[in-house]
């Protein structure tokens, strides 16, 4: 039986760091990737992976996104490592590449799941959640801070068409990290955005790496209040509380103590000192983040109820002002957003 052929959708830090793995152990996968020098980087000299204590240098496959067009191979799997707000058009470009009973994987932040399943069908779509911690700032080059062991996944079905297929992703993400395979993966993915919603965008607003800001008091507990809006947002929608991380339920606790809870598993095992968030990350590359379909999401849900969320509101504001070039992240910005959470 031939080698199922696998394709990585979007190979920046994350993606390149899980198509590394997985072309170590011997499968057979290609990275589709759009930023033009990484991808001649990674042809040329394949892609470094630089991890606390050691340096890997792996060749990889990779083609440009434009030359996607040029592919005649159909994929039995795809992972797709694209930002959110990317989601549906990149679901569109691969799926004439997916085979028809393919599965195509969101390995991202965010709710994206069932605009994959708009795009492909419930039958070729899984959901996924990632908890890696890495950056990228030269092509070619990935700063892994949490290495495999550090590094989580999360996999599960839409419904009963993929139900017991989840191994079949399974199996490759643990070349890259831990896996729970899941029942309730809408509701995984809730938690992890309440994760993201806590200390992604709201750090990243202060310039710092993410466990510098959470020492300070005051921020934390902004971050926390953040974090319990997105909880709420996610109970409201009919969402059970899950642990995720590999958390017991135990461990996740009772209401009041959870999203701090989550905050502390996160700091504890999955963050580095110095570690950049990736929205830290696309700042300084003065990109667009996900703050939309991150805390956008958590204010929108809230409206949709007749409620509030200041805090969310709060960060979205200022992640805008930060986007539009009239604000730069830095520590000061602190006050602003206290003041504006505030109401």
């Amino acid at each position: 039986m031939s080698s199922p052929k696998i394709a990585v959708l979007g190979a920046g830090a994350n993606g390149a760091s899980v198509g590394a793995d997985l072309t170590e152990a011997g499968l057979d996968v290609v990275l589709i990737e759009q930023w033009p020098a990484h991808v001649e980087a990674m042809r040329s000299r394949g892609v470094r992976i630089n991890e606390a204590d050691r340096s890997r240098t792996v060749p990889v496959r990779t083609i440009h996104l434009c030359e996607a067009a040029t592919l005649h191979e159909r994929f039995d799997h795809v992972l797709m490592l694209v930002k959110a707000y990317d989601s549906r058009w990149a679901a569109h470009l691969i799926e004439p590449y997916l085979k028809p009973d393919g599965l195509l994987v969101g390995v991202q932040n965010g709710m994206t799941v069932d605009t994959i399943a708009d795009v492909v069908g419930a039958s070729r779509t899984l959901g996924g959640v990632i908890e890696i911690t890495s950056a990228m700032f030269e092509p070619g080059i990935v700063e892994r801070y949490a290495p495999v062991e550090r590094s989580w996944f999360a996999v599960g079905s839409l419904g009963p068409e993929t139900k017991g297929r989840e191994e079949e992703i399974a199996a490759l993400l643990r070349h890259s990290g831990a896996v729970d395979i899941v029942d309730d993966i809408r509701a995984t993915k809730w938690m992890k955005l309440v994760v993201n919603a806590t200390a992604l965008v709201t750090t990243a607003i202060l310039g710092l790496p993410l466990a510098e800001a959470a020492e300070i008091p005051k921020m934390r507990s902004f971050m926390i209040r953040s974090g319990q809006e997105a909880l709420d947002a996610a109970v409201a929608l009919g969402n059970p509380v899950l642990p995720i991380f590999g958390m017991s339920q135990e461990t996740l606790g009772g209401p009041g103590g959870q999203v701090s809870n989550l905050l502390d598993t996160l700091l504890s095992q999955f963050v580095v000192p110095g570690g950049k968030t990736t929205v830290l990350q696309d700042w300084i590359k003065g990109r667009r983040s996900e703050a939309e379909d991150i805390h956008g999401l958590v204010a929108a849900t809230h409206r949709d109820i007749g409620r509030r969320a200041p805090a969310n509101e709060a960060v979205v504001e200022l992640a805008r002002r930060i986007e539009r070039g009239e604000l730069e992240p830095q520590v000061g910005n602190l006050d602003l957003l206290l003041e504006l959470g505030n109401g």
